[in-house]
């Protein structure tokens, strides 16, 4: 059953990476899972690898400043308290490459489409880092936005408020899915 379960989540893993990119070709032909991208590079950086959890504790390290610049969930996931979303990532884990942070609350074929959609419960959801970008499933409490860029796909939903802590930051903010409370400057 371990051996399974391990191959599902490698499995679950490639196909969170590849569509990373969506259209980038390189992110699609990168390692096969994180375990396989550490190992391929013996310095990489722990930040150039996605973040594939199924714990509040562990999707909580993974969104804090020492964390991820990619969080994938594998199911619905309940954390208590507040979750801050907090630090400087780089699109792919590349420096030279733009500021940009994703969670991924869902899980995709091989042609990028979307098979699973995930809720994730949270009382507060705090985003700190610029350009976060939720895509897929359902965030289910308040998010509160202290940063610049923040991105709601179309794919995804706020089950709940998003506050901003300024106009700036929601005049650059992209809301494209579906809020079901209000959204305002707070």
């Amino acid at each position: 059953m371990k051996l399974v379960k391990g191959l599902l989540v490698a499995g679950v893993a490639a196909v969170v990476l590849s569509g990373c990119g969506a259209n980038n070709n390189e992110a699609a032909n990168s390692a096969a899972s994180p375990a396989a991208s550490a190992a391929a590079s013996p310095a990489a950086d722990a930040t150039t690898t996605a973040s594939i959890v199924n714990q509040a504790d562990a999707f909580k390290a993974a969104v804090s400043e020492n964390g991820n610049w990619i969080i994938a969930i594998l199911n619905d996931l309940t954390v208590d308290g507040e979750v801050v979303v907090a630090g400087e990532f780089h699109d792919k884990g590349d420096a030279a490459k733009d500021i940009y942070r994703k969670i991924a609350l869902y899980s995709q074929d091989a042609d990028h489409n979307i098979t699973a959609s995930y809720t994730l419960t949270v009382p507060k959801f705090t985003v700190k880092s610029e350009n976060l970008k939720v895509q897929g499933g359902t965030i289910k409490g308040d998010v509160y936005v202290q940063a610049n860029g923040f991105t709601l796909d179309k794919t995804a939903t706020v089950d709940g408020n998003i506050y901003y802590a300024s106009a700036d930051f929601q005049s650059s903010a992209k809301v494209e899915g579906k809020v079901t409370g209000e959204a305002k400057v707070q």
